[in-house]
């Protein structure tokens, strides 16, 4: 069965070990693109850290932001699809995301000028200030988060060690179950690790699949490509699941398909293999 669509995770996948993009990648999107096949990227990203990347390679038509929680038009910001966090839920996560540090609440607020609110003076991970003093010209720092602030929460979010976190999420899962999605994942751009919590509903895949029905692609033909457990069900579940060389087991055990790693060139491994396939 041949290929329709191509969705490509950033981090760790699209991009180098240094975070950029090499001109090789590049020059294989480029091909991609001008052999008709719709490129879509899948990342853990925000809009707002997607666009520069996405305008750099002339990517139009959809984009899947914050792990799947967003659907987002490239031209003008618009969302077309979201699974928003469950108010219901939220006073107990932030709660359980607070614990030794406050949490990052990540809203749909692009537009806004903005995308994030922390609680103002609260104590945070010396791993999440970092983050913070890079882009805390898109924060808000207000009074007070134990209480849904808007309707449009993407996220929960905590920057910190191994140590903390991985206990951390144990205790979120074993009290929410499958409630809700957990992330656990390396910060490819930063120090240690990054904890996501999210709505049940989210996911690249779900989100994937909207696009996909939105331009009437079968899902058996769609190629997908990527490294990180956030991109596990993403390769596992497309037509053409291609894992990088870099990649988790866990991912590498289901794809059809694993490439070198980003520091060899994997991606263009990979997209090259989906060109074979059309």
């Amino acid at each position: 069965m041949s290929i329709e669509l191509l969705a490509l995770d950033i981090d760790g996948t699209l991009l180098d070990p240094y975070g950029a993009l090499t001109d090789a990648a590049r020059v294989a999107v480029g091909e991609a693109r001008a052999a008709g096949l719709e490129i879509v990227l899948c990342t853990g990203r925000r809009y707002r850290t997607a666009l520069p990347l996405l305008r750099e390679l002339a990517l139009e038509g959809m984009v899947v932001v914050n792990n799947g929680v967003l659907v987002k038009d490239v031209a003008n910001a618009a969302t077309l699809h979201h699974a928003y966090f469950p108010a219901d839920l939220y006073a107990e996560a932030f709660a359980l995301m607070s614990e030794a540090g406050a949490p990052l609440v990540y809203i749909d607020g692009y537009a806004e000028g903005f995308d994030m609110l922390v609680e103002a003076y609260a104590e945070t991970h010396p791993f999440q200030s970092g983050y913070l003093d890079d882009h805390g010209e898109h924060c808000r720092f207000v009074e007070g988060l134990s209480a849904p602030p808007r309707t449009d929460v993407i996220m929960l979010s905590r920057m910190a060690d191994e140590a903390t976190l991985t206990p951390l999420r144990e205790r979120i899962s074993q009290h929410f179950g499958e409630a809700l999605h957990s992330h656990l994942i390396w910060n490819k751009n930063y120090q240690g690790l990054i904890l996501e919590l999210l709505s049940a509903t989210s996911g690249k895949w779900r989100a994937l699949e909207h696009v996909a029905r939105s331009r009437g692609i079968d899902p058996q033909r769609i190629a997908a490509v990527g490294d990180d457990h956030n991109d596990t069900e993403l390769v596992h579940r497309a037509g053409f699941g291609i894992a990088m060389g870099n990649a988790v087991e866990e991912l590498k055990q289901g794809a059809d398909l694993v490439v070198r790693s980003n520091a060899e060139g994997g991606v263009v491994e990979a997209i090259h293999a989906v060109l074979n396939a059309i």
